[in-house]
């Protein structure tokens, strides 16, 4: 058994070539729900959704965002309303009020669908109208993912960090922002002064997400703040961790990012934007897999690997080196106990 830890594209891209290595039936993901958004009453997961159309077969793998072919009529035709009324483009974030009114899951992360923000396609809207209706009919967000997880015939299990709400906000030299506001709106584009992930100190990690995090543990290539971090601010989860065989994957070749904000977000929480900072960050990792011209040294086991994932090849090659780490860790553990 094994538990990936996604969000964003990093650990996506590296179970697009896992299945060979790590057997997806003995395979739990647990999703990134700090980034999650309410958008015009409609819950968006993006980071589970992205497991959720990759394990499907139907994700856009050039935008690693969406269902792939996708039409996009009913965004289209929100512009066109919100054209016609004068309304101006961009985010039209929620007053307070509205913030922790109705379904508590959706709390802190509240966008009007007017002049919609984020373009969702026609299929994945459909996804998150039955997301939101189970929601509402009393199904909890694990429940409610693996019944999506059915529907696209995934072969791991996939189970969001927490049932609770956990928002991810950026605060900025322009003001406090919801991370897709500042992401996909903003181009990251704002000076970066701290990272929050509102509502951590009282929701609760799931107890399917406990359950997995006894098994050991792959930290992808994510980011490690807003991919990562909300699962980590979770009471609980750094400590299951702690207990159990880690291996992480850098998304840094030394001071050089893959892509994404996580140099920016890093430096802002006080890391340096670096593997060594991604190490620091991780204090439970056994283990790291570093790309091969990674020469940072670290106080725990490297394996070197070509660590660039731009397809199903590459990410099996980095999947294997992580397999290897694991291994290690494992005929380590074998010996001192002997």
């Amino acid at each position: 058994m094994v538990t990936f830890l996604a969000g964003g594209t990093g650990t996506p891209k590296l179970l697009d070539g896992a299945a060979d290595v790590f057997d997806p039936a003995e395979t739990t993901v647990v999703g990134n729900s700090g980034d999650d958004v309410e958008l015009g009453g409609l819950l968006v997961c993006p980071d589970v959704d992205t497991v959720l159309f990759h394990g499907g077969g139907v994700l856009d793998t050039d935008r690693w965002w969406g269902i792939a072919d996708d039409t996009t009529e009913t965004n289209a035709e929100l512009h066109r309303l919100a054209d016609a009324a004068g309304f101006e483009p961009g985010p039209r974030y929620l007053d307070d009020e509205a913030q922790v009114a109705g379904r508590d899951i959706a709390r802190w992360r509240r966008f009007s669908g007017v002049a919609e923000f984020m373009e969702i396609g026609d299929k994945d809207r459909a996804v998150h109208v039955t997301r939101t209706s189970l929601l509402d009919e009393g199904n909890s967000l694990t429940e409610v993912t693996r019944i999506l997880a059915d529907a696209f015939d995934l072969a791991v299990d996939l189970v969001p960090m927490s049932d609770d709400p956990v928002a991810s906000i950026i605060h900025t030299d322009e003001g406090a922002m919801h991370f897709q506001e500042f992401w996909v709106a903003e181009r990251a584009a704002p000076a970066v002064e701290d990272v929050e992930f509102r509502g951590a100190d009282e929701a609760r990690p799931s107890s399917e997400t406990l359950d997995a995090l006894a098994d050991p543990v792959v930290v992808g290539p994510s980011n490690p703040v807003t991919s990562i971090g909300p699962m980590l601010a979770l009471p609980g989860v750094e400590r299951a961790l702690h207990e159990t065989p880690v291996v992480a994957v850098s998304p840094f070749v030394e001071d050089e990012v893959f892509s994404g904000p996580a140099a920016k977000l890093m430096e802002a929480v006080g890391y340096e934007a670096s593997t060594a900072g991604v190490a620091e960050a991780y204090p439970f990792a056994d283990a790291f897999v570093l790309d091969t011209a990674d020469g940072t040294e670290l106080d725990r086991p490297v394996v070197r690997t070509d660590t660039k994932i731009d397809g199903p090849a590459d990410a099996e090659r980095v999947a294997r080196a992580v397999a290897k780490a694991l291994a290690e860790l494992t005929d380590s553990a074998g010996a001192e106990a002997a």
